[in-house]
This record gives C-alpha cells, structure tokens and sequence, in this order.
C-alpha cells in the first residue's frame, strides 16, 4: 500500500492516506514527514516494550532511526477498547501520525472479533476525523498452537486497512515472535525483537513514502 503525496503540507495537516489503488502515483513517495514531526506509537504491551527496557522498546528505536519526535504510548495489558478509550487524549495531542497496534489482548482474553474490529475502526475514525494520519499495524493472532511455534498475523488488520485504506505494516511481530532467540517470553519480544521490528516497520515507511 501507499499514502499519496500530502505529507508536504504539513501545516494545513491535510493528510489524504489515499493508496495506490485509489489513484496514487509513484511520485508520491517523494515526500514524507520530516525529521522533528511528531509520531504517537499507540498500543499495548508490544508498543510499551515489555520484556525489555523502555530505552529498547520499538518506539525509541523508530524515533532514532527517523530522527521523529516518536511518543511512547502503549499500555501493558490494553484491550483495543482500553486503547479507544485513551483516543481522545491522543488527538489532544495533534500529532502528525500515530502507529496503531492493538488486538492481541482482545484475543488471549476471547473478546469476539466483531468487538475488535469495530474498536478498531471507531480509533481510526476519532484520529482521522482530526485529521491525523493512522498506519495499522498487525498484531499476531495468539491461537495455542501460535504460542508454541510459528506466529501469523490476524486476518482482521488487512481487512481493516483494506475498508478505511490505510497503509498496513504485516508480519513485523509475527516474524519476531516465531523466533525464540527475539523473545523474553511466549508473547513479548526482547532488546533485539524490538530493535528488528522497529527497523522492518522504519523500512516499511521509508517505502511508503511517510519516513525520510
């Protein structure tokens, strides 16, 4: 997916997040969010860092690797209606992107996918309804037999993106939590699982367009 080109204009926060397949052109790639704008990492325990220090947590490894200004807002344990719930006082905040990551907990606690899904979407329709850019991240679907070897993604976040056409980052935490030398534990991800999803999610931008 790609965002087309209005991250030029950044003072009017006019950001269009229209893909490819809505009629953007190459040359939107061109431009992206400069070194200094301000990106909120929004999410649950695998945003926050658990498992590792906060100075090794996605987060701060994106904000050095794109010189953003990348706040740290993910919450252990969040549900994707704690996170909507916390929505409002992200927009307070007028940032220029947010990263949105949540759903693994809804799943481990059974919570129906009918309930995160329309979370989902209702976070991403607060922010966008201020004007603020979204990048959907997937979040592994943590069935039994996942907890034990190879991660993938839940179907519900290219479902998601596909309807509010938003760019989605797939398969970063599935890779980093099927390899146990990236873990702290079964759900969670070391210095070095960070440090590799951050860089995959930084390329990811980087190719879309958004990261410098």
């Amino acid at each position: 997916m790609r965002i087309c080109g209005k991250f030029l204009v950044l003072a009017s926060m006019g950001l269009a997040g229209m893909m490819n397949m809505s009629g953007c052109s190459d040359d939107s790639q061109q431009n992206s969010l400069p070194a200094g704008s301000t990106v909120i990492a929004l999410g649950d325990s695998l945003t926050y860092g658990y498992g590792a220090s906060l100075d090794a947590a996605y987060p701060t490894v994106l904000a050095n690797l794109s010189q953003w200004k990348v706040i740290n807002a993910g919450v252990n344990g969040d549900t994707s209606a704690d996170v909507l719930a916390r929505v409002d006082d992200i927009t307070a905040q007028n940032p220029d992107l947010v990263l949105l990551g949540v759903g693994g907990n809804d799943v481990l606690r059974r919570i129906p996918s009918e309930t995160t899904r329309a979370n989902i979407n209702t976070t991403i329709k607060t922010l966008q309804s201020e004007n603020i850019e979204v990048v959907l991240i997937a979040e592994p679907y943590f069935s039994t037999s996942a907890l034990f070897g190879k991660a993938s993604d839940n179907p519900i976040y290219e479902e998601i993106a596909d309807a509010k056409k938003i760019p989605l980052y797939s398969g970063g935490w599935s890779a980093v939590l099927s390899d146990n030398t990236l873990k702290s534990d079964r759900i969670h991800a070391n210095a070095a699982g960070y440090r590799q999803f951050a860089e995959g999610l930084h390329d990811y931008l980087q190719e879309e367009g958004v990261a410098p």
